[in-house]
């Protein structure tokens, strides 16, 4: 069994995408109109297993805009992924030792979303 999906209620699917795709760096695998009034983006971290999608017309879209909280992903470096992201305009908060050496950044998407870099000693350069 894999989690392979976690759906993001947005406001602005245009906004969503380019926000992920072209700010946060993830790979655009799916934009589709199957349907009148129906519209499905699927974008993923590079290198992850997981991807996140929005959209519209599908009750699965149907939360409140900015109701996801905490999604994490998780970085080898923070402090490197966070300096790229900022370069790309993206506004990620500090990074923090939340314990036990594990790193967190704060990233809120423009709906109200947020995501969390997250950096965990016993999970970085070949253990990544």
């Amino acid at each position: 069994m894999k989690l392979e999906l976690v759906p993001v209620p947005v406001h602005d699917v245009d906004r969503s995408k380019a926000f992920y795709a072209d700010g946060l760096g993830f790979v655009v695998d799916v934009d589709v109109r199957p349907a009148d009034g129906v519209r499905v983006v699927q974008v993923t971290p590079p290198g992850s297993g997981c991807s996140i999608g929005f959209g519209t017309g599908l009750a699965v879209f149907g939360a409140p805009p900015g109701s996801v909280r905490g999604l994490h992903l998780v970085v080898d470096d923070v402090e490197l992924a966070r300096a790229e992201l900022v370069g790309r305009g993206v506004d990620v908060g500090e990074v923090v030792d939340v314990g036990g050496g594990v790193l967190h950044a704060s990233i809120v998407d423009p709906d109200g979303n947020s995501l969390t870099l997250q950096q965990m000693p016993w999970r970085t350069g070949e253990r990544f």
